[in-house]
């Protein structure tokens, strides 16, 4: 431990404590570390009265911290997945809201990262000050050894149910789907074809609840012959779309996953000489770019995924602030945007 002499000043040969400046020019301890240690915005005035301290005190300046503090290292940011549409959106937002509050980010993107262990590594390797998982694929027993060692993380719509205790935020996938399928109801549809997202997806799942829920209000039931899943891209809708146009009895309308899937099942209709949406309605889902690129313009839900990254953001530099939040679990509302995809059904 540093010594000073009884005038309160240090030997040239020892460094003058952080105390002794603040005592010296009135200075709160806080402002004059982060003045030694180039931390936060401080005034060319603050900076040049410590300075004038040190001198006067006649020691050296007491040494900087070894390492940044937690709060100054990067943000995780994991998307494993190719950033288009969707990915591509969020990760966008989560970026720019990091970026507003002066934090750095640290990409972890592409479908090459899916396989990689990065969460397992996070809490010993002392890299990142907290970390925003975008649908992540990792088991539940990943994030649960984040949640132990305190690493401060946000899970941005769930791939699987989270742990206990863990903080995520996601669309209203339920209520979306369940707005599409009243929709189609409404215009006379009872033959509802859904082509889902992968079925380990929590979303997936969420969306052909909400389309369930919306047909027994009809007092209608499902029928599994008309729900098919796969990968969210355009060839799973063209192959589902293929089958379920296929069937004796086909369906007067298809909800898709998203809108890429969409276009699929448009293409496929086209294929057998149908028109969208005369002889069939083609429902999709996020409202990308895409559902305003075909013909007719598809109805669609829209996802607030730039509101979604902002708020992901907030939880976070709460959760690494130590505050308390309001909720663990946010579900984001979700908006049906109906357009030229979707018609009565067809008469004959």
């Amino acid at each position: 431990m540093e010594q000073d002499d009884v005038s309160g000043r240090a030997s040239t040969s020892q460094r003058t404590t952080v105390r002794a400046i603040a005592a010296e020019t009135g200075l709160s301890i806080a402002t004059v570390s982060r003045v030694i240690n180039a931390q936060g915005q401080v005034s060319e005035d603050t900076r040049r009265r410590v300075q004038e301290a040190i001198e006067g005190l006649g020691g050296r300046a007491p040494a900087p911290r070894p390492r940044l503090p937690k709060t100054e290292l990067p943000v995780l940011v994991r998307c494993p997945y190719r950033l288009s549409d969707y990915f591509g959106a969020l990760v966008t937002a989560v970026a720019e809201a990091l970026a507003a509050t002066g934090r750095q980010v640290l990409l972890d993107v592409g479908d090459s990262r899916v396989d990689v262990p990065v969460l397992r590594a996070l809490p010993t390797s002392r890299t990142t000050s907290g970390a925003i998982l975008i649908l992540p694929p990792e088991p539940a027993e990943d994030l649960r050894l984040l949640q132990s060692r305190r690493h401060p993380l946000v899970v941005v719509d769930p791939r699987t149910p989270v742990p206990r205790g863990v903080v995520s935020i996601a669309s209203a996938h339920t209520a979306g789907a369940r707005a599409v399928t009243g929709h189609l109801l409404d215009l006379g549809h009872r033959r509802i074809g859904v082509i889902s997202g992968f079925e380990d997806w929590l979303s997936g799942s969420d969306r052909i609840a909400g389309h369930l829920a919306a047909l027994s209000e009809a007092g209608l039931l499902g029928d599994p012959a008309l729900v098919r899943h796969g990968e969210p891209a355009i060839h799973t809708g063209l192959r589902a779309g293929r089958e379920l146009l296929d069937l004796p009895d086909r369906p007067t309308a298809i909800a898709c996953f998203n809108d890429k899937v969409a276009v699929g099942v448009c293409q496929a209709a086209a294929e057998r000489g149908l028109t969208v949406p005369t002889h069939l309605s083609v429902t999709g889902f996020d409202d990308s770019e895409i559902s305003r690129a075909t013909a007719p313009m598809l109805t669609t839900v829209r996802q607030p995924l730039d509101e979604m990254g902002r708020i992901a953001v907030t939880m976070l530099v709460r959760l690494m602030e130590r505050q308390a939040l309001d909720a663990l679990h946010l579900e984001l509302a979700t908006e049906l945007i109906v357009r030229g995809s979707t018609g009565p059904v067809p008469v004959g």
